[in-house]
């Protein structure tokens, strides 16, 4: 019984190894590569508010003093009360880059963000729109110059990576380790192809492309998946890059409390059941990997332990050890070029977390319930 054991787990960790070694490996020696060197289009950079006056305050004067040539930052309010419209209109006229669109409708056929971004793209006076949210801040006056980098003729879409601040505490630790292992995957699966999401704080594509797609249609009624559903729809093997210059980074503030962060993460995999049959596959066994690889490597070192089995503990200790030693040495290049978003010496933990992490919303993704229809 316990060769078969260990027989099991080596497929578990093969299968682990081949996204590693042929999918996660695009990423890790992914070389910087910028397509314009001529005069680069004018840009859109569209931001949605609903009650963020404290992060606008904050964001808009960040945004307005980017260094690019010809650009706009169009703020779609939906109908905040928190005296965002008051300061708005107290203060366009000290911004040079500015635009300012008040909403006051909501339709039951669609969701506010996703009516809001859908006026800001016809009111877009340049060819690429940008997105991100209110409380986000670029990490550099060059945010749009390095995310318009990778546009070219056959480059529709380019997709940024979005870090969250880094603070004490378990919850945002795990934050940044999920924010950081669900970039591993969506760019890596990006630079092979398969691109299935990217995030809504960081990410560029042509208005061309959004109008010839029917923008949100298909999925207007769903909360979220203004990045994730869309680009499902619209993204192929040729039409999307990558942008991971440390200069096209936007950071972003975690939740700070558990149920808030619990309440974000349902709606996220809710959102997931609407994507192409490949990604869920593909996405499905990586994670259900990762999970019996665990729980199978449990099962044994109790066995071995129980038994005293020397032998068998040490071919244990060299198959977890394999994959231990190929994650951590692909996971610290990659963090590198991700701005170290995760402690490297943390690794073996995060990899523990996500076993967690997967069991408590596997959990949920059999038990889910339509998803939300609201922003919050």
């Amino acid at each position: 019984m316990t060769d078969s054991l260990l027989y099991v787990l080596c497929a578990f960790v093969l299968i682990q190894l081949f996204y590693y070694l042929f999918i996660f490996t695009r990423l890790a020696f992914y070389g910087k590569s910028r397509n314009y060197e001529s005069r680069p289009p004018g840009v859109t950079v569209l931001v949605c508010a609903l009650n963020e006056k404290e992060n606008l305050m904050e964001l808009l004067p960040l945004l307005d003093a980017q260094e690019y040539p010809e650009f706009e930052v169009i703020l779609l309010d939906d109908r905040s009360d928190d005296g965002s419209e008051e300061f708005m209109r107290e203060n366009i006229h000290s911004w040079k880059h500015i635009r300012y669109i008040r909403i006051n409708d909501e339709f039951s056929h669609v969701t506010p963000k996703k009516y809001a971004l859908t006026v800001g793209m016809k009111q877009a006076r340049y060819p690429l729109a940008l997105m991100t949210d209110a409380d986000c801040r670029p990490d550099s006056l060059h945010w749009i110059t390095s995310m318009t980098s990778q546009i070219s003729d056959e480059k529709d879409i380019i997709i940024g990576f979005s870090p969250y601040e880094k603070h004490s505490g378990l919850l945002n630790w795990f934050i940044r380790c999920e924010t950081f292992y669900t970039a591993v995957q969506y760019l890596s699966f990006s630079l092979t192809g398969l691109t299935y999401m990217g995030v809504g704080r960081n990410i560029l594509y042509k208005t061309e492309v959004f109008f010839a797609n029917k923008g949100f249609y298909r999925h207007r009624h769903i909360m979220g998946g203004d990045d994730d559903i869309f680009l499902n729809e619209v993204a192929t093997s040729s039409n999307t890059a990558i942008s991971i210059e440390p200069e096209s980074f936007v950071y972003s503030k975690p939740k700070t409390s558990w149920s808030t962060w619990l309440r974000q993460k349902r709606r996220h995999l809710a959102v997931s059941q609407f994507y192409r049959k490949r990604n869920k596959v593909m996405l499905g066994i990586l994670s259900f990997s990762h999970m019996i690889t665990w729980i199978i490597g449990f099962v044994a070192l109790a066995i071995g332990v129980m038994n005293k089995d020397i032998l068998f503990l040490q071919e244990l200790g060299i198959i977890v050890g394999v994959r231990w030693f190929v994650q951590w040495i692909l996971f610290f290049i990659i963090n590198r070029k991700l701005d170290k978003t995760v402690e490297w010496f943390s690794f073996p933990l995060m990899d523990f977390a996500f076993f967690i992490y997967y069991i408590f919303f596997g959990l949920f993704v059999m038990t889910r319930r339509k998803p939300r229809t609201t922003w919050n």
